[in-house]
Protein backbone atom coordinates (compact mmCIF):
# COMPACT_ATOMS: atom_id res chain seq x y z
CA UNK A 1 0.00 0.00 0.00
CA UNK A 2 1.32 3.48 -0.87
CA UNK A 3 1.66 6.22 1.75
CA UNK A 4 -1.27 8.21 0.29
CA UNK A 5 -3.49 5.11 0.43
CA UNK A 6 -2.50 4.47 4.05
CA UNK A 7 -3.18 8.12 4.97
CA UNK A 8 -6.54 7.94 3.24
CA UNK A 9 -7.44 4.72 5.07
CA UNK A 10 -6.41 6.20 8.43
CA UNK A 11 -8.54 9.30 7.77
CA UNK A 12 -11.52 7.15 6.80
CA UNK A 13 -11.22 4.90 9.85
CA UNK A 14 -10.79 7.77 12.32
CA UNK A 15 -13.57 9.84 10.75
CA UNK A 16 -16.00 6.92 10.72
CA UNK A 17 -15.19 6.04 14.31
CA UNK A 18 -15.52 9.48 15.85
CA UNK A 19 -13.91 7.95 18.94
CA UNK A 20 -10.23 7.20 19.55
CA UNK A 21 -9.00 4.12 17.69
CA UNK A 22 -6.18 2.11 19.26
CA UNK A 23 -2.81 1.78 17.58
CA UNK A 24 -3.20 -1.99 17.62
CA UNK A 25 -6.55 -1.86 15.84
CA UNK A 26 -5.18 0.47 13.15
CA UNK A 27 -2.11 -1.74 12.67
CA UNK A 28 -4.30 -4.81 12.34
CA UNK A 29 -6.79 -3.19 9.95
CA UNK A 30 -4.07 -1.76 7.71
CA UNK A 31 -1.67 -4.69 8.09
CA UNK A 32 1.13 -2.38 9.24
CA UNK A 33 3.75 -2.55 11.95
CA UNK A 34 3.52 0.00 14.76
CA UNK A 35 6.56 2.02 13.64
CA UNK A 36 5.23 2.44 10.09
CA UNK A 37 1.79 3.43 11.38
CA UNK A 38 3.25 6.01 13.77
CA UNK A 39 5.39 7.47 10.97
CA UNK A 40 2.38 7.84 8.66
CA UNK A 41 0.17 9.24 11.43
CA UNK A 42 2.85 11.80 12.40
CA UNK A 43 3.16 12.83 8.75
CA UNK A 44 -0.62 13.21 8.45
CA UNK A 45 -0.84 15.18 11.72
CA UNK A 46 1.96 17.50 10.52
CA UNK A 47 0.12 18.01 7.23
CA UNK A 48 -3.07 19.12 9.01
CA UNK A 49 -1.11 21.58 11.16
CA UNK A 50 1.07 22.91 8.32
CA UNK A 51 -1.87 23.40 5.95
CA UNK A 52 -3.88 25.01 8.80
CA UNK A 53 -6.75 22.58 8.22
CA UNK A 54 -9.88 22.66 10.38
CA UNK A 55 -9.12 19.24 11.85
CA UNK A 56 -6.26 17.77 13.82
CA UNK A 57 -5.09 14.22 14.30
CA UNK A 58 -4.25 13.76 17.97
CA UNK A 59 -2.77 10.97 20.04
CA UNK A 60 -4.51 9.86 23.24
CA UNK A 61 -2.37 7.34 25.13
CA UNK A 62 -2.11 4.45 22.65
CA UNK A 63 -4.92 5.62 20.34
CA UNK A 64 -5.55 8.26 17.67
CA UNK A 65 -8.54 10.48 16.97
CA UNK A 66 -9.59 13.24 14.60
CA UNK A 67 -10.77 16.42 16.31
CA UNK A 68 -11.40 20.04 15.39
CA UNK A 69 -8.50 22.50 15.27
CA UNK A 70 -8.24 24.61 18.45
CA UNK A 71 -8.10 27.86 16.46
CA UNK A 72 -11.57 27.07 15.09
CA UNK A 73 -13.09 26.85 18.59
CA UNK A 74 -14.97 30.17 18.35
CA UNK A 75 -16.55 29.34 14.98
CA UNK A 76 -17.49 25.86 16.17
CA UNK A 77 -18.91 27.24 19.43
CA UNK A 78 -21.06 29.74 17.50
CA UNK A 79 -22.30 26.99 15.18
CA UNK A 80 -23.37 24.82 18.10
CA UNK A 81 -24.28 27.44 20.72
CA UNK A 82 -27.40 25.58 21.76
CA UNK A 83 -25.24 22.57 22.65
CA UNK A 84 -23.11 24.19 25.35
CA UNK A 85 -21.36 21.57 27.46
CA UNK A 86 -22.31 21.61 31.10
CA UNK A 87 -19.58 23.02 33.30
CA UNK A 88 -18.18 21.27 36.34
CA UNK A 89 -18.74 22.45 39.89
CA UNK A 90 -16.01 22.84 42.48
CA UNK A 91 -16.97 19.51 44.06
CA UNK A 92 -16.92 17.75 40.66
CA UNK A 93 -13.46 19.18 39.95
CA UNK A 94 -12.25 18.04 43.38
CA UNK A 95 -13.49 14.49 42.83
CA UNK A 96 -12.10 14.42 39.29
CA UNK A 97 -8.72 15.64 40.56
CA UNK A 98 -8.61 12.92 43.23
CA UNK A 99 -9.52 10.22 40.72
CA UNK A 100 -7.03 11.52 38.13
CA UNK A 101 -4.07 11.67 40.50
CA UNK A 102 -4.72 8.64 42.71
CA UNK A 103 -6.47 6.20 40.36
CA UNK A 104 -7.75 3.62 40.67
CA UNK A 105 -9.72 4.78 43.72
CA UNK A 106 -12.88 3.82 45.58
CA UNK A 107 -15.62 6.29 46.38
CA UNK A 108 -14.83 5.77 50.07
CA UNK A 109 -11.25 6.93 49.42
CA UNK A 110 -12.56 10.05 47.66
CA UNK A 111 -14.94 10.67 50.59
CA UNK A 112 -12.05 10.28 53.05
CA UNK A 113 -9.91 12.88 51.26
CA UNK A 114 -12.79 15.35 50.80
CA UNK A 115 -14.41 14.74 54.18
CA UNK A 116 -17.90 14.61 52.64
CA UNK A 117 -20.07 12.10 50.79
CA UNK A 118 -19.18 12.12 47.09
CA UNK A 119 -21.70 9.60 45.75
CA UNK A 120 -23.73 12.20 43.80
CA UNK A 121 -20.60 13.75 42.28
CA UNK A 122 -19.10 10.37 41.34
CA UNK A 123 -22.42 9.53 39.65
CA UNK A 124 -22.35 12.85 37.78
CA UNK A 125 -18.81 12.22 36.52
CA UNK A 126 -19.81 8.71 35.42
CA UNK A 127 -22.83 10.18 33.62
CA UNK A 128 -20.63 12.74 31.85
CA UNK A 129 -18.25 9.93 30.91
CA UNK A 130 -15.16 11.51 32.49
CA UNK A 131 -14.53 8.54 34.80
CA UNK A 132 -15.34 4.85 34.55
CA UNK A 133 -15.51 1.74 36.70
CA UNK A 134 -12.36 -0.35 36.39
CA UNK A 135 -12.90 -3.29 38.72
CA UNK A 136 -13.37 -3.96 42.41
CA UNK A 137 -11.03 -3.72 45.36
CA UNK A 138 -10.26 -7.17 46.80
CA UNK A 139 -11.44 -6.45 50.35
CA UNK A 140 -14.71 -7.30 52.14
CA UNK A 141 -17.62 -5.59 50.43
CA UNK A 142 -15.59 -5.38 47.19
CA UNK A 143 -16.05 -1.63 46.54
CA UNK A 144 -15.94 -0.37 42.95
CA UNK A 145 -12.71 1.17 41.69
CA UNK A 146 -12.83 4.27 39.46
CA UNK A 147 -10.38 5.78 37.00
CA UNK A 148 -10.38 8.49 34.34
CA UNK A 149 -10.87 7.56 30.70
CA UNK A 150 -10.08 8.81 27.19
CA UNK A 151 -12.93 11.33 27.37
CA UNK A 152 -11.22 12.88 30.41
CA UNK A 153 -7.98 13.19 28.43
CA UNK A 154 -9.83 14.72 25.48
CA UNK A 155 -11.84 17.15 27.64
CA UNK A 156 -8.71 18.48 29.33
CA UNK A 157 -6.47 18.42 26.26
CA UNK A 158 -4.09 15.76 27.57
CA UNK A 159 -2.28 13.06 25.58
CA UNK A 160 -1.80 10.89 28.64
CA UNK A 161 -1.93 11.07 32.43
CA UNK A 162 1.79 11.92 32.46
CA UNK A 163 0.76 15.36 31.10
CA UNK A 164 -1.08 16.20 34.34
CA UNK A 165 0.60 19.09 36.17
CA UNK A 166 2.12 18.32 39.58
CA UNK A 167 -0.26 18.64 42.53
CA UNK A 168 0.14 21.97 44.35
CA UNK A 169 1.62 21.71 47.84
CA UNK A 170 1.00 24.35 50.53
CA UNK A 171 3.73 25.84 52.72
CA UNK A 172 2.99 23.29 55.47
CA UNK A 173 3.50 20.39 53.02
CA UNK A 174 -0.20 19.61 52.49
CA UNK A 175 -1.54 18.87 49.01
CA UNK A 176 -4.18 21.46 48.05
CA UNK A 177 -6.71 20.45 45.44
CA UNK A 178 -8.20 23.94 45.13
CA UNK A 179 -6.93 27.27 46.39
CA UNK A 180 -8.92 29.50 48.74
CA UNK A 181 -10.86 31.11 45.87
CA UNK A 182 -12.16 27.69 44.82
CA UNK A 183 -10.20 27.66 41.58
CA UNK A 184 -7.47 25.27 40.59
CA UNK A 185 -6.06 26.93 37.54
CA UNK A 186 -7.02 26.09 33.98
CA UNK A 187 -9.51 23.30 34.58
CA UNK A 188 -11.91 23.88 31.75
CA UNK A 189 -14.83 23.92 34.20
CA UNK A 190 -16.72 26.51 36.18
CA UNK A 191 -18.83 26.35 39.31
CA UNK A 192 -22.37 25.32 38.43
CA UNK A 193 -23.18 21.67 39.06
CA UNK A 194 -26.45 20.44 37.63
Amino acid sequence: MEIKEIESAIEGILFASGDPVSTERLCQALELDKKTLETVVDRLADYYRFERRGIRLIRLDNAYQLCSAPEQADAIRRAFESRKPASLSRSALEVLTIVAYYQPVTRAYVDQIRGVDSSYTVGLLLERDLIEECGRLQVPGRPILYRTNKNFLRAFGLSSLEDLPPLPVSEDGQITLLDASGENGDTGGSASEE
